[in-house]
């Protein structure tokens, strides 16, 4: 007997799933989406600890990619309402099992619920002193991630959240197709850290990154370290606001990861193998 799941498998898979996900009552969609905020935020602000005193952008990347997948593992294994892999709904919705309402209904509860859970754990963060470390380093670096993902272009952002649930989106599909903790642990854990040595736009660990440089902002030390240490000008701080966070960041990368997992996995996947029982 084999110990995974065929593509055509999977698929019929996620639609049962994407079928549970869009019934499942609103309160428990809503806690379950606070705790998958709760837990990428955590991954992201472990990503932040590796890179923060390392020059090398390349290398800080690498190193950031190997913990940032914890988030997405805490989210499949422990069960949890993530906006980017709830886009593989689309799946239940082209196969006519759930209507394309309760598909944004869902995407949208879910992506307020991953919002609060995100900022939850930047005010922990702030409040905790966790900022301080490498004398303040880390405030200031903070800052220069949120920097810096605020004054991308739209069409930037755009394309690197498509890229970006290309990968988030394989990762979950291949964790449907094994069979046992271990192997969706492995699966998950490649496609996240491509995405994130790569530098893709991910939606709900930037409510994270922007959020937590916000309130890292409102740390003159922080800031004045920031602009010597890694040459932040204040036209670029001006970025770091609710409008940067929420207009010039959010909506585009959270439409990009709409189009490349509800779309290019999704919807690629069940044009594929929707009538196959082959593979």
């Amino acid at each position: 007997m084999s110990n995974f799941l065929t593509s055509a498998q999977v698929l019929d898979y996620t639609k049962e799933s994407g079928v549970k996900k869009a019934k499942l009552p609103i309160k428990s969609t809503i806690l379950l989406s606070f705790l998958a905020g709760l837990f990428i935020a955590l991954a992201a602000v472990g990503s932040n600890i590796i890179a923060h005193n390392i020059d090398d952008i390349g290398l800080a990347k690498y190193l950031a990619g190997l913990i940032f997948p914890a988030g997405l593992v805490f989210v499949v294994i422990a069960g949890a309402e993530l906006f980017t892999g709830n886009n593989l709904i689309s799946v239940a919705v082209l196969s006519k099992k759930v209507s394309l309402k309760k598909y944004f209904t869902n995407l949208s509860i879910v992506w307020l619920g991953n919002l609060v859970g995100s900022i939850f754990i930047s005010l922990l963060i702030f409040y905790s002193g966790h900022l301080e470390y490498t004398s303040g380093l880390l405030g200031a670096y903070t800052i220069k991630v949120g920097v810096v993902k605020t004054n991308l272009s739209f069409l930037n952002l755009f394309t690197s959240g498509i890229l970006c649930n290309i990968l988030v989106c394989l990762a979950v599909w291949m964790s449907y197709a094994a069979k046992d903790i271990s192997g969706k642990v492995l699966v998950i854990f490649f496609p996240i850290w491509l995405f994130i040595a790569s530098g893709y736009e991910h939606s709900v660990a930037n409510m994270y990154y922007i959020s937590a440089a916000m309130l890292a902002a409102l740390d003159s030390n922080f800031v004045l370290l920031a602009q010597s240490h890694f040459n932040i000008t204040n036209e670029a701080l001006s970025n770091l606001s609710l409008y940067g966070m929420f207009i010039k960041n959010l909506i585009p990368v959270t439409i990009g990861n709409l189009v490349g997992g509800g779309f290019f996995v999704g919807t690629w996947y069940w044009w594929s193998y929707r009538n196959s029982t082959n593979f």
